[in-house]
């Protein structure tokens, strides 16, 4: 698989050089639902973009259908995360980019960033979790647009610069509302460890049931661990995931109150995908305002129930 996917990032090279002569709006593919919205924020009508992997959807296990692949066929340009988050689709990519260009928007991501699964030896993929690391992935669509689209490149620059001011606010708004949790309970257990980056740039301690891939299996020993820990530190509660199972989450609360400490499901967390299409989570700022908001206040702190912008529809 690691083969196949830096053959993807040699070929993209070569491939990269083409430019647009089609007509308006260019035909983007994207693979999951933050990159489609990074690329919808860059092109505005100048593109028409189809997300591949939708909402609820689990990513690290997903296969590409018949009807993904002749998405990717009959698109001008496609974007993907990168950093193996889309391992099974590694090889259509490694097709796909000898007809068009094919960009890992995790590109400008440099190694002393990204963070290691001590399990695989692989980098964790879930980089939108640091939205000061996601703001990087804005300058690769910016520039792969403006590269391939000349005559909109001036559009495209100037969407990224609002667009990232935006993201610079959810970023400051991310850490404050993090630093408001209490330190003792300032603990983040969730359904698989899709959160670290989210926890080294805000100051939160995340602890996963499962590996970065939800293809590991959570042990025993594992669960016990994550008991204990809920019980010493008094923490208040876990979170369940949109698109992971909640069985092992459940498997804590009843564990913590075998001992006499109460954990409540603190809300669900969008991790790998975002919310539904055409709602405030359905976004990329949408998502993380939600993340951050809902652990917050079910840790203790003080955001507000509607969030950064007041659109959140649903917060305890």
């Amino acid at each position: 698989m690691i083969v196949a996917l830096l053959t993807v990032l040699c070929t993209i090279a070569s491939a990269s050089a083409a430019t647009f002569d089609g007509k308006y709006p260019i035909r983007v593919g994207a693979t999951v639902g933050m990159v489609a919205d990074i690329v919808r924020e860059v092109a505005g009508d100048r593109a028409e973009v189809t997300n591949i992997i939708g909402s609820g959807v689990d990513p690290h296990v997903y296969s590409p259908t018949r009807s993904d692949v002749a998405v990717l066929l009959k698109s001008d340009i496609i974007f993907y995360s990168g950093l193996l988050l889309e391992g099974q689709m590694s090889d259509v990519l490694v097709k796909i980019s000898r007809k068009r260009p094919v960009y890992a928007v995790t590109e400008l991501l440099k190694a002393d960033y990204l963070l290691q699964d001590k399990q695989t030896g692989h980098h964790d993929p879930h980089v939108w979790m640091d939205v000061g690391g996601w703001i990087k992935a804005v300058d690769v669509v910016v520039e792969a647009m403006a590269g391939f689209d000349p005559p909109n490149a001036e559009l495209y620059h100037r969407n990224a610069k609002t667009y990232q001011a935006l993201l610079h606010r959810l970023d400051d708004y991310a850490r404050q509302a993090i630093a408001s949790i209490p330190e003792n309970q300032r603990v983040l257990v969730t359904a698989h460890d899709a959160f670290n980056y989210m926890g080294r740039a805000y100051g939160i301690e995340v602890k996963g049931i499962q590996g970065i891939s939800t293809e590991s299996e959570a042990g025993l020993k594992d669960i016990n661990r994550l008991v204990d820990l809920l019980v010493t530190r008094r923490i208040p509660a876990v979170f369940v995931e949109t698109s992971v199972s909640d069985k092992n989450v459940k498997a804590l609360i009843e564990g913590a109150a075998a001992r006499g400490h109460r954990v409540t499901i603190g809300g669900n967390l969008f991790s790998d995908a975002m919310g539904s299409p055409g709602t405030y989570e359905g976004s990329y700022v949408g998502m993380i305002d939600h993340n951050a908001t809902l652990i917050s206040r079910a840790l203790g702190g003080q955001a507000p129930a509607g969030g950064m912008q007041g659109k959140l529809a649903e917060t305890k």
